[in-house]
């Protein structure tokens, strides 16, 4: 079954995609700045192949580039909006606890982006993308709903929607 392209969407709070827009900025104007010049300080002292400081600035250099590439695509597509919850429908945004039919307890999860979880929240859950297989199985279903779907190893997993409501940070 093909999924509709807004699945692809990444749910982001307002103030979650206002943070990560002013990291894209950091990174891409004085971060960037920094990187080039340690670098540039670093060819000026000679031989490039032994030069500690120079390869240390380039990892810091292709580290930063992935991180903007990441942000980029994910403020491309995310969807901004307030904290989901209407109707009880589970959508991306959402805090669930789930249980498992084969009585291994329970698990509560954002479903969205880690990046919605702020850099200095106490908040610690497990995120699980509405693209991986049990948000993907979820979605759409309410409390008291179950779901089944295919774990990594190929074993079908069944489990019941215990709570969901909306993130708050």
């Amino acid at each position: 079954m093909t999924q509709p392209a807004s699945d692809n969407a990444v749910w982001l709070t307002q103030e979650a995609f206002d943070r990560l827009s002013a990291e894209v900025a950091q990174l891409k104007g004085p971060a960037r700045a920094e990187i080039a010049r340690r670098i540039a300080d670093a060819r000026e002292e000679g031989d490039l192949k032994e030069n500690g400081g120079y390869h240390a600035a380039r990892e810091e250099q292709s580290k930063t580039e992935a991180r903007i590439a990441q942000l980029e695509d994910m403020l491309s597509r995310a969807q901004v909006g307030e904290t989901p919850g209407r109707g009880g429908v589970i959508e991306a945004g959402m805090v669930v606890t789930v249980k498992f039919s084969d009585d291994s307890g329970t698990e509560t999860f954002l479903l969205g982006a880690r990046e919605v979880l702020a850099l200095d929240s106490t908040v610690e859950l497990s995120v699980y993308s509405p693209q991986s297989p049990l948000g993907a199985a979820i979605l759409g279903k309410k409390t008291g709903d179950s779901a089944t779907y295919t774990a990594p190893s190929g074993k079908a997993v069944d489990v019941e929607i215990v709570d969901a409501k909306p993130f708050t940070g």
